[in-house]
């Protein structure tokens, strides 16, 4: 009997024991998903910019560990693309992601752009942020723009990732300069945009939802007036040179996508620091559907 009691008392002293524990790893669990939460809420924001107002989305944790990180979006989209980006790498950062002048909630320049223009328009949204220094980050035309930012202003701009280094030929630029750098009217992006989401375009964003791809698709929508900007600035910025001029360690993914072919012709002119990460089977949206995968890999290059 006594032993029995002795079992009994140790076992509901074990048990309470337990549930303390249990209890405690769930308020645990709950504090840091509350505490996650929290620092993945994207927020946005305006601030002046060279053509006016600079529309942007932003996450900053409770602690920044390290340099924040501004991302360029592609043309003619947003920063809608970094959405989820940001909620994941602004867990551990401050996170940027700017609309890029007549892109987005930005307001318009009077005319055409080009790639540096874009860039001192972005040293100017840092300094009304005041970033003093950043891990960039670009994607196609924001590749670009990112890479005139590290060449430039140097002691602004620490590390750099891209998404495709957009390599073209002399051949390859003049043709992209009569079927795709011409400006376009209204019509022909609404035609252009259906045809898009009916073949070619859904392709490219196998990543993503449907859902998702419509929002984006919506998106280049707005900026049919300007759709052709970034593009047309891309054909008359010197990529190579620019990237062989910056020192800063550069990191390339190389997804599928439609410059899954240009993008090694970076590499001769890459610095020792720097190097090519292929992601065969990735396309456009893998920022929305393999978030935590390409995040492991630019956190390991940004550490």
């Amino acid at each position: 009997m006594d032993m029995d009691r002795r079992t009994l008392i140790a076992g509901t002293a074990i048990g309470a024991g337990l549930a303390t524990s249990i209890a405690v790893s769930a308020a645990e669990a709950k504090e840091t998903a509350k505490s996650l939460a929290k620092t993945a809420q994207v927020k946005r924001g305006y601030t002046d910019g060279p053509y006016g107002q600079i529309h942007y989305r932003y996450v900053k944790p409770e602690r920044a560990k390290h340099l924040p990180l501004v991302c360029l979006h592609a043309s003619p989209l947003s920063g809608i693309v970094y959405d989820r980006w940001i909620e994941e790498m602004g867990k551990d950062r401050n996170a940027f992601a700017p609309d890029t002048p007549g892109y987005g909630g930005s307001d318009t320049p009077p005319e055409p752009v080009q790639i540096p223009d874009f860039a001192n328009a972005m040293i100017q949204f840092m300094d009304e942020l005041k970033i003093e220094r950043t891990d960039i980050m670009g994607y196609h035309t924001g590749s670009f723009t990112a890479i005139d930012l590290a060449r430039r202003f140097p002691k602004r701009i620490g590390k750099v990732v891209i998404i495709s280094a957009p390599v073209f030929t002399d051949e390859e630029k003049a043709k992209m300069r009569d079927s795709e750098g011409r400006a376009v009217g209204y019509e022909q992006m609404l035609e252009t945009t259906l045809n898009n989401a009916r073949t070619r375009g859904r392709g490219m964003f196998q990543d993503t939802t449907d859902d998702r791809y419509r929002d984006i698709t919506l998106e280049r929508m707005r900026h049919w007036r300007t759709s052709s900007w970034g593009f047309r600035a891309t054909l008359t910025y010197d990529l190579t040179t620019g990237i062989s001029e910056v020192k800063q360690p550069i990191l390339v993914l190389n997804p599928q996508d439609d410059l899954w072919e240009q993008t090694p012709r970076a590499k001769p002119y890459l610095n020792a620091q720097s190097r090519i990460h292929d992601l065969p089977g990735r396309t456009h949206g893998m920022m929305d559907g393999h978030t935590a995968e390409i995040a492991a890999v630019v956190r390991e290059f940004l550490a």
